[in-house]
Parts: structure tokens; C-alpha cells; sequence
């Protein structure tokens, strides 16, 4: 997919910098960093997600009776 941004002249000329740099083009740098901010924000979310419940007491039993009961 194509789409269009919109970026300060001096942040386009580090990203050619770059991509030169890397020997790629603009365009597959920034395909790059789009796929690891994506990849980062997702692991983010998961760490954020894992243990949300470890500092409540709940037995699970007791606790899916509950969710069960309210259907």
C-alpha cells in the first residue's frame, strides 16, 4: 500500500542520510521502523497485560462462577 506523510525537510534528509548509510532506500527504511514501532508497541501492550490480576486475591473457581452467574 501506498500513503502519504507528511515530514520536515530535516527529518527527510536524515532518513536519506540513513538509508544511504544502510545502502536501502528511504522507502524500505521507513517500511522498517513502521514494522518495529508496530512490533515494540505490541510486546509494550503484553508486558502491560501480563500480571494485571497478581495482586488480587481471587481464587479463579470462585471467580469464573461469578462471571457465570451474571449471564
Amino acid at each position: 500500500m501506498q500513503t502519504v506523510v507528511e515530514l520536515p525537510d530535516a527529518e527527510v534528509e536524515a532518513l536519506d542520510r540513513l538509508a544511504q548509510k544502510e545502502n536501502i532506500s528511504r522507502s524500505v527504511l521507513i517500511e522498517r521502523a513502521v514494522h518495529d514501532f508496530l512490533q515494540k508497541s505490541d510486546k509494550q501492550k503484553r508486558a502491560e497485560a501480563f500480571g494485571l490480576w497478581g495482586n488480587r486475591i481471587v481464587d479463579g473457581l470462585d471467580f469464573q462462577q461469578k462471571v457465570r452467574d451474571e449471564w
